[in-house]
């Protein structure tokens, strides 16, 4: 199976499941935030409990049954807590750029709007009680027990049964799930995520991921809240504290590994990020 994971913290607090790009969620006490940049459209289902979405403009709360739309390329703050006795349980729906291209050569009588109608706009969206969402759910319920495990087509399933569901909610959603316009673009994080390792001018990061510098600048505002120069430090920070931490790797090992030039730059970034020099973790590791 490709994508059967099971994600616990250290703390106990909260378990999540990955079933080809279908997450389901609990959250046992207290209550969960978090920032949530969504590089794909999704829809999250709150089972249990309850969900507030802080988009910067309004809070939108998502009670126990209901459902709301994510835009991809969206930042949104999430709540999760229990309610009315009942811990956190949510559903979430990841349709990526793959899936979408191929759900749109099945269902191509979804066309793109005429002109003639309002296209929806890009932001979440609390979808209607409808008994095709109610039947999808449902039918998800039992996947909330770990030793239940779904096979990736039944998933595979149940993501078109979503985006059927959505398109019959209302047809502007084929608009804006199948616009393909600009497929020559990389995913920006994608690629950082995959050459954070390497020097890149602002200008080299716009051109390998095929944007002009002022377009590079606005997509990269669209997710996250730093400079890509400030992203590139603490994504290498973070790849060096877990070779240190978790596989054992001394300073001499992993500055260059991970993109600096010297291990004083390193030292120096490192203590502003975490409060404790690099050896701290090393001596511990």
């Amino acid at each position: 199976m490709k994508a059967n994971n099971i994600i616990e913290n250290e703390e106990p607090l909260k378990i999540i499941f990955n079933y080809n790009d279908i997450f389901f969620s609990f959250f046992y006490d207290g209550a969960e935030s978090c920032i949530h940049r969504s590089r794909e459209y999704a829809m999250n289902y709150v089972y249990s409990g309850e969900m507030m979405i802080d988009n910067g403009k309004e809070q939108i709360h998502v009670g126990k049954g209901e459902c709301v739309f994510i835009p991809r390329d969206h930042h949104i703050t999430l709540y999760k807590r229990p309610c009315d006795g009942e811990r956190y349980c949510g559903i979430f729906l990841n349709f990526t750029r793959n899936f979408l291209r191929e759900m749109y050569n099945k269902h191509g009588q979804y066309e793109a709007l005429d002109g003639k109608e309002k296209s929806l706009d890009r932001d979440v969206v609390k979808l209607p009680k409808t008994v095709e969402l109610a039947s999808l759910f449902a039918s998800m319920t039992p996947y909330f027990d770990r030793d239940v495990k779904p096979q990736d087509d039944f998933m595979n399933l149940k993501l078109q049964e979503g985006l059927l569901a959505l398109l019959h909610i209302d047809k502007r959603f084929a608009s804006m799930l199948f616009d393909f316009n600009e497929p020559w673009k990389m995913d920006i994080l994608d690629f950082m995520n995959k050459n954070y390792m390497y020097e890149f001018s602002m200008e080299e990061l716009a051109h390998y991921t095929g944007r002009s510098l002022a377009t590079f600048k606005r997509d990269f505002k669209k997710v996250s809240d730093l400079t890509p120069e400030k992203w590139l430090i603490r994504k290498r920070l973070e790849v060096a504290y877990d070779l240190m931490k978790e596989g054992g790797q001394k300073i001499v090992d992993v500055y260059a590994k991970v993109g600096f030039k010297n291990p004083s730059h390193f030292s120096t970034a490192f203590k502003k990020q975490y409060g404790i020099p690099p050896t701290a973790v090393s001596l511990y590791a």
